[in-house]
């Protein structure tokens, strides 16, 4: 009797993890497309209005000549770079509240998947490394935004500027790359609930996005190949935002 009392017991336990985990997952989705989407709609509107910016003459919005580009697909022939076409008036109107919405999203999105992952290691609270690197980015992302476009003649403030974009990169790849290196130690667990051809994506695409930033740091410390430098940036760019739009594919909308 005491036997048959402990299976729906343990069922319902079953369940309610099932259902938490389940709730959890969809949380994860919804902020991965936010992530994907809120950045790659802001810099490339503010790409169209520097290359459109005779649109605005006459209006109040009118583009400043610092952030004007004659027509460019700067992803293939790096033009003008993501701080030019986002760092001027009115671009940065749509930029930086981007930013700070994205910065936000990402705390959320890698407290989750903290929690995820705990889940199944049976911890109940503990801060793994790719959250605090997580987190670390959006700081680094939320701060580069903040101080985009301000100019200043101090050289130690212009040397912050670049270490803090150089570290929201830096800390995004750390991040991104220890969680799927959880996802991959646990894919026996997290069988039923993820895609394994996905999970092969993402590992690729870190794995290209390490590679790339390895390979092109002569390039970026060397004088020169402007072009070459941007059109880096805006398909870097693309690199990182994309781990997201996988992370919204990645997981099954109900386990199996």
């Amino acid at each position: 009797m005491a036997q048959k009392k402990e299976e729906p017991e343990k069922e319902i336990r079953k369940n309610n993890f099932s259902n938490i985990f389940m709730k959890e997952i969809t949380q994860i989705r919804s902020l991965s497309l936010w992530i994907f989407l809120v950045p790659l709609i802001a810099v490339n509107t503010c790409l169209l209005i520097s290359v459109n910016y005779d649109f605005l003459e006459n209006t109040f919005f009118i583009v400043d000549q610092i952030g004007r580009s004659g027509f460019t697909i700067p992803y293939i022939d790096g033009s003008v770079s993501i701080s030019r076409a986002s760092r001027t008036f009115p671009q940065y109107l749509i930029f930086k509240p981007a930013m700070v919405v994205t910065s936000t999203l990402l705390c959320f999105y890698w407290y989750k998947n903290n929690l995820l992952v705990n889940y199944f290691k049976n911890i109940n609270s503990k801060n793994n490394n790719f959250m605090v690197f997580g987190v670390l980015s959006a700081a680094f992302l939320l701060v580069h935004s903040i101080f985009l476009g301000i100019k200043t003649d101090i050289e130690t403030l212009k040397f912050l500027k670049r270490v803090v974009l150089v570290g929201f990169i830096l800390f995004e790849i750390i991040a991104q790359s220890l969680l799927i290196f959880n996802f991959y130690k646990l894919k026996n667990e997290l069988n039923n609930f993820l895609n394994p051809v996905i999970l092969k994506l993402k590992i690729t695409l870190v794995s290209i996005l390490i590679f790339v930033a390895i390979i092109c740091i002569p390039i970026l410390i060397a004088s020169g190949n402007t072009h070459l430098k941007h059109g880096l940036e805006w398909n870097y760019f693309l690199g990182i935002i994309i781990f997201y739009l996988l992370t919204k594919l990645l997981w099954k909308k109900k386990s199996l």
